[in-house]
């Protein structure tokens, strides 16, 4: 029995000491080893590449400024580009050309042009002109349609003028007389007078800050009339006398003036040239006028001079660059009585007879078209015919 309670003694002692083992030890003698597994960080996203830059910046005020204007683009020689690529882009001999996706664009831009109105028979008959805009005139810019010179080498001066046979000079020509009225598209009624009550050989000349402008130009223009565009230029008292926030000044570099014309330029399509709004600083200033008449050019347009500043650098830039070029030769209602308008009005004549030819320039006064309405009446009667600027300015190049 002591035996016994010794024996038992003794398996409660070892188990005791086995319970506290592995109390303190629980993995045993051996050591536990734990595996951690890591995983790498998902990749991040890949960054959004820069946004391309913009053709230029925010634009706030005045519309289209802080835009590197485009120039219409031409081959040494006069060439257009288009043809220059399509001479460059010909297969040599012997060389296997490549496959052509046809391009309906292409396809439709090298169908022959509709053909232009012929000259009337008289200079006051109904004609109906080219409807505008002609797409294969009109370059597309930050500004809206900007003319341009075809890819076959067609001119808005030539597609857009009223036909005239007087355009060419030719000998034993009568007097002929253009008249440009300035200053249309600023005042509805007096824009409507001078579109209805006027002859159609009279030329239009629409203000770019005009309102519904592509409207009254296409109103003209379905009565025969040609228009042109005019555009503000510095006079010698700006700002005092400032004519809009797009003036071109001589204090902006050429680039600055560049966009303003250009803005000017997209009013609207359809005109045949450029005539000036002011502009006694301006065109006596090279450096200044020289780019703008060469953008002129460049457009296939012409400019005509209101005649009213005096040393004006126009007729020797235009020269010397080769640009249809006219100045008028007397201002109608400079002094805007009826007596003064028929002294003015005579005095055209006169000059007409001497040199064959005369401009002469009125703004769109409703008393001023009444006058010249019933002066236009009776020309014809005087041995005189009036034709339109461009005309004018075409045939006394030639001379």
């Amino acid at each position: 029995m002591k035996a016994l309670t010794v024996t038992a003694a003794i398996v409660l002692s070892a188990l005791l000491l086995c319970v506290a083992w592995l109390a303190f030890f629980p993995g045993g003698s051996a050591d536990q080893v734990v595996t951690v597994s890591v995983s790498p960080p998902p990749p991040k996203p890949p960054a959004p590449p820069p946004p391309a830059p913009s053709a230029g910046p925010q634009i706030d005020l005045p519309p289209g400024f802080g835009i590197t204007p485009s120039r219409p683009q031409s081959a040494p020689g006069g060439t257009p580009v288009a043809q220059q690529q399509q001479a460059a882009n010909q297969p040599q001999s012997g060389a296997q050309p490549a496959p052509q996706r046809s391009d309906p664009q292409q396809t439709a831009a090298v169908s022959p042009p509709p053909p232009l109105p012929p000259p009337p028979e008289s200079e006051t008959a109904s004609i109906t002109l080219v409807q505008v805009p002609v797409a294969e005139l009109v370059e597309d810019s930050q500004y809206g349609p900007l003319p341009k010179v075809a890819a076959d080498g067609r001119r808005p001066i030539d597609v857009y003028a009223r036909p005239s046979k007087y355009a060419v000079k030719a000998a034993d020509q009568p007097p002929r007389i253009a008249v440009l009225i300035n200053g249309m598209g600023m005042s509805d009624a007096a824009t409507a007078e001078a579109i209805k009550g006027l002859p159609a050989p009279v030329s239009l000349a629409y203000g770019a800050y005009g309102r519904n402008l592509q409207d009254w130009v296409t109103k003209a223009r379905a009565v025969g009339h040609e228009v042109l565009l005019q555009i503000p230029l510095e006079p010698q008292d700006y700002p005092t006398n400032d004519p809009g926030p797009h003036t071109l000044l001589t204090t902006l570099p050429p680039d600055e003036n560049m966009k303003r014309l250009q803005w000017l330029m997209s009013r609207f399509t359809g005109y045949v040239g450029i005539t000036n709004l002011m502009g006694a600083k301006f065109e006596t200033t090279q450096d200044a006028f020289v780019p703008v008449l060469e953008e002129v050019k460049a457009r296939g347009l012409m400019f005509v001079d209101d005649g009213t500043t005096q040393n004006s650098a126009g007729g020797q830039i235009a020269g010397t660059i080769g640009l249809d070029y006219g100045s008028a030769d007397v201002d109608i209602d400079a002094v805007p009585s009826p007596d003064s308008i028929a002294k003015a009005l005579t005095h055209l004549e006169s000059l007409a007879k001497e040199r064959g030819s005369a401009i002469g320039v009125a703004s769109a006064k409703p008393a001023t078209i009444k006058q010249l309405a019933q002066w236009a009446g009776q020309l014809q009667g005087k041995g005189f015919v009036l034709i339109p600027v461009s005309a004018a300015v075409r045939s006394q190049r030639q001379s």
